[in-house]
This record gives structure tokens, C-alpha cells and sequence, in this order.
């Protein structure tokens, strides 16, 4: 059976079980499956789809972003497609696309590339920095903050997100949390430091909010 969610023909997939009620979800085969006893008819679940039509066209709207996504890697500013090829061995650019194995890899070879480029941008940097303590770098997803530093112990921590950005963005984090080690807040004797090493801060900012 099949329903228009969003302007495109979408399969409805029954699924029953011993439920009160009816349930609706996607997955990753873009399928819309609804989940009810045996004694449910169609027309009730279409009836349920068009009363929920909004959040079910956002829910389907957020699953095929998801998909399109698998499809790209992004990397330092830049979309290359994904062909996975069990006969790579090393993972390679060549022009807009990335080859490599499987999707394993592809996860490996992420956090290869935010351990040496995130290490090769901080020691640069922090060579131009004065009066900076030894500090500890540590790298994980974060969702609301591209960096962090604990002056408590000190440790620098990156946000693994900022691979897909352009690595100019990689450099103002860096410089914004070396500059924390100067300034605890972000007082404007903290921003005067951090224009110092970076004028176009303001910029900076901007992009990474967009």
C-alpha cells in the first residue's frame, strides 16, 4: 500500500503486533511502517496519516536528508561523494570523490584525519603563542561548543565536527581556546587577544554559526 507524503509516492509497510495503538515511523528504506493489532484496518491508518500529515512529512523529510548525507563526506570545506570499493586498501581523493573500503573504514580513516591535522594546526599555532602552559589535547564530538578549555587541568578539547569545516575555522577555535588560557571569559580583553592572532574573528564566527 502506499500513501503521498511530501509530493512522492511512499510504501506503507504493516507490521502487526498485540498494540492498542497505532504507531508510525520510517526507516532507512524510506518506508513508512505502521505498527497495530491485526483488527486495524487501511482506512484507520490513513486516516491517522493525513491527521498527522505535518509531523510525518517532516519525519519523512529528515530521513531522506539522512540518506542523502551517507552519500558525502565532507572534509575541511568540501562535499566528496563516497564510493566505497572493497579492493582499496588506503583510503584516496581523486577529484570530488573519496575512495575507500567500506563504511568502517570511512569512520577509521575520520579519525585518523581530526588526530593529524587537529595535532599539526595546534602545535603550529601554539608556537606563535607566549606564556602558554603545557596543556593536554583531546578531540570528541560535541553538539553545542567547537571548543572547550578546562584551565583545571589544562586541556583543550575539539570539536571532531570541525573536519568538515574549512581549516581556517579549525585555526580560530584553536586560537580562541589558547586564548583562554590568557583570559578566562570573554571579556574584551579576552577578544583583544584573540584579534591579535586572528582579525577577522568576528567573521569567523559567523561561519561557524551558519
Amino acid at each position: 500500500m502506499q500513501t503521498m507524503i511530501d509530493g512522492n509516492a511512499v510504501e506503507v509497510v504493516i507490521v502487526y503486533k498485540n498494540n492498542k495503538n497505532i504507531y508510525l515511523r520510517f526507516k532507512e528504506d524510506k518506508k513508512l511502517y505502521a505498527t497495530c493489532n491485526r483488527y486495524v484496518k487501511w482506512k484507520d491508518i490513513e486516516k491517522l496519516i493525513e491527521e498527522n500529515s505535518d509531523k510525518i512529512t517532516k519525519m519523512y523529510r529528515e530521513i531522506c536528508k539522512t540518506k542523502e548525507n551517507d552519500l558525502f563526506f565532507n572534509y575541511l570545506g568540501k562535499q566528496y561523494t563516497i564510493c566505497y570499493n572493497e579492493s582499496v586498501r588506503t583510503p584516496y581523493f581523486d577529484g570530488d570523490v573519496l575512495f575507500i573500503k567500506d563504511e568502517k573504514n570511512l569512520q577509521k580513516f575520520y579519525k585518523k584525519e581530526v588526530e593529524r591535522i587537529f595535532t599539526n594546526e595546534v602545535e603550529r599555532i601554539t608556537s606563535c603563542f607566549k606564556d602558554i602552559p603545557k596543556f593536554t589535547l583531546k578531540f570528541r564530538n560535541m553538539k553545542t561548543r567547537w571548543g572547550v578549555n578546562n584551565r583545571g587541568s589544562n586541556t583543550i578539547t575539539l570539536n571532531t565536527e570541525l573536519l568538515k569545516k574549512e581549516i581556517d575555522l579549525l585555526d580560530y577555535v584553536i586560537i580562541h581556546e589558547l586564548c583562554h588560557f590568557y583570559e578566562p571569559n570573554h571579556s574584551p580583553r579576552f577578544w583583544a587577544h584573540v584579534e591579535k592572532y586572528y582579525p577577522k574573528y568576528k567573521e569567523a564566527r559567523k561561519r561557524l554559526r551558519s
